[in-house]
């Protein structure tokens, strides 16, 4: 397969990007290997912060073998549509998800946002075709209020690093990086992504720019991470800088207000479109599973007593990623969701250009069961886009005819496993 027609599949427009797929699968006749006990429903793309288009996601997510993916943007379901019509070029189920910092002052404090509190991240799930505008058009003036406070934030920046010549204009250096002219958004990566390419523009991949990190702006480096930095053939240095640069954004992180929906407003809206609100589970960091989080306390420590404020704000379910927590904590989580009666959700945080699109962990026993709620939900968004809404996994209509979650997995997996055949 030629670079260049991989290249396509970051075209700038949706078109030119669903021909350049339609063009690869036209000469790459094999197939590659399935997984059929992986799965991943939680992939950034071009419309928040990510390496890929929805197509070049799909495409990738697709190469890895995975039988279904899921998008998750920030504020953002501007790259649904085309995600959609890449997945079914594909042979993959796919789901369309949306994610979001919401207001959730409960006396908790710090939740699972590593620099606010009272506010928590969380996740709309199976949003139907038929609602994807509407739904769109509701985050639409969230989007513009995060761009007021981006702007604010480069300021910040401007004005730390401003003696190192590093200025940082929103309008200049940052929006025309993002796709927030076709209704994405810009998040705090955004920011780091253009100073990180203004520090290749000026050092490149020299000593000087390991000395400039290390001496001027005080950040650590790894001898790992300098061997990256200087390599002059590594494809992901852009990304690798932006991960140096993320050790120090106190100074100028803003909290986010305006850009925020509360909790319950939001779960109400979520069930209004036919999906499926989650939160999104973090937990304590102690030595990072990963490798990318440093030392930290979530919300492990009041665990129980936030499901309850959870389940009373109207969450369903509980999002969760097998290879970022211990097997206590994930044995921990996945014993409160069954004990109260939650769909439990997984997905890998895709939005840089190391990370794997696969997830392993998922073929070990005790996960199992995340591969049929994964079919399950991408059965529940299809009825619901096929025949309305009352038809979905937690509508009034199921759970009356199907009170128990498991039979309702059950039945849901059925239905979306079916959907690759159709």
């Amino acid at each position: 397969m030629s670079q260049l027609l991989l290249e396509k599949l970051n075209a700038n427009t949706s078109t030119e990007r669903l021909t350049a797929l339609k063009e690869i699968l036209s000469v790459k006749k094999e197939k590659p290997v399935r997984r059929e006990n992986d799965a991943n429903n939680h992939i950034h793309t071009i419309y928040s912060f990510s390496p890929y288009s929805p197509t070049k996601a799909a495409y990738y997510a697709y190469l890895a073998g995975l039988t279904s993916a899921g998008i998750m943007d920030h504020d953002s379901l501007s790259g649904a549509e085309e995600f959609k019509m890449a997945t079914k070029l594909l042979g993959l189920g796919s789901t369309c998800g949306v994610e979001v910092r919401a207001k959730f002052n409960k006396g908790f404090g710090k939740i699972n946002h590593p620099d606010q509190p009272d506010c928590i991240y969380m996740a709309a799930h199976g949003i139907p075709k038929q609602n994807l505008k509407k739904f769109n058009d509701y985050l639409a003036p969230y989007r513009k209020q995060r761009y007021l406070r981006d702007e604010k934030m480069c300021q910040l920046i401007t004005e730390k690093y401003g003696k190192f010549g590093l200025e940082l204009d929103f309008y200049k250096d940052v929006y025309p990086i993002s796709k927030a002219n076709e209704g994405g958004s810009i998040t705090e990566r955004h920011l780091l992504y253009a100073l990180a390419i203004k520090l290749a523009n000026r050092f490149g991949r020299t000593n000087q720019l390991v000395e400039f990190l290390g001496n001027d702006l005080k950040l650590e480096i790894s001898s790992k991470i300098q061997g990256y930095l200087l390599d002059q053939q590594n494809p992901h240095f852009l990304y690798d800088l932006l991960g140096v640069l993320k050790a120090d954004t106190k100074f100028f992180y803003i909290d986010a207000d305006e850009e925020m929906p509360n909790a319950e407003e939001f779960v109400k809206f979520v069930k209004e479109m036919g999906a499926i609100p989650a939160y999104a589970y973090l937990g304590d960091v102690g030595n990072s599973v990963t490798g990318d989080k440093k030392t930290a306390k979530f919300e492990d420590s009041f665990l129980d007593e936030l499901i309850t404020e959870l389940i009373k704000t109207g969450f369903l379910a509980i999002a969760y990623m097998p290879t970022r927590n211990t097997p206590k904590q994930l044995e921990r989580i996945m014993g409160l969701c069954r004990a109260n009666g939650l769909f439990e959700i997984s997905g890998e945080d895709i939005n840089s250009s190391r990370q794997k699109f696969d997830c392993p962990a998922l073929a070990k026993p005790e996960f199992s069961h995340l591969i049929d709620s994964t079919w399950a939900l991408i059965g529940h968004e299809h009825i619901c886009s096929e025949k309305g809404i009352d038809y979905g996994m937690f509508s009034a209509k199921t759970i009356k005819e199907t009170p128990s979650l498991a039979e309702r997995i059950s039945k849901f997996s059925a239905i979306g496993r079916n959907t690759i055949k159709l």
